[in-house]
């Protein structure tokens, strides 16, 4: 079985990249785990136009990746109560290549009051294109990742039990 992190922040110092680091480093000390990860820094997406868009080779590429994903998790800055520009951006360019397929969320946002925030885009993903979404997530406010830090061993700690209930459930759906 082979998952994905995708980083969804184009922040240079982004505290939900600091988050899908960690899973990454939890995930790699399994040595039986396939993983691949992917930065949206890395690719110049196009916007989403609803034609062309869809024809350029970084939207190609991110078809790909999750085309060849058993799972995925979305490690996403909460703005105004809601995932970022970037990580909706994908879902458009991408997200029908997400079908049947599990998926997960990392986010991280400046308080603590918008932690319902990626309810929204998990509801879409699961009546659009039949997602299957691991009911846990890890949501960290500003306290959680101070600026210029590591994550906290409390964020460690959610997110290698994240890590692991994701895991098991995209196992044996994936074995099913």
């Amino acid at each position: 079985m082979k998952s994905l992190i995708i980083s969804c922040s184009l922040n240079g110092d982004s505290k939900s990249r600091k988050m899908a680091r960690e899973l990454e480093r939890h995930w790699l000390a399994d040595e039986a785990m396939d993983l691949a990860v992917l930065d949206l820094r890395d690719l110049d997406l196009p916007l989403c136009d609803g034609g062309s868009a869809y024809g350029h080779p970084a939207t190609q590429q991110l078809q790909a990746a999750f085309t060849t994903a058993d799972a995925v998790v979305f490690a996403a800055p909460i703005y105004n109560y809601d995932i970022n520009a970037g990580a909706k951006n994908v879902i458009e360019l991408a997200g029908r290549h997400l079908t049947d397929k599990v998926v997960g969320f990392l986010c991280a946002a400046g308080g603590h009051h918008s932690y319902m925030s990626v309810m929204a885009v998990a509801n879409s993903l699961m009546l659009d294109f039949r997602t299957i979404i691991v009911p846990r997530f890890v949501y960290a406010g500003g306290d959680d990742l101070p600026d210029g830090e590591e994550v906290t061993d409390a964020i460690r700690e959610r997110l290698a039990k994240f890590g692991d209930e994701f895991q098991r459930i995209a196992r044996a759906l994936h074995h099913a």
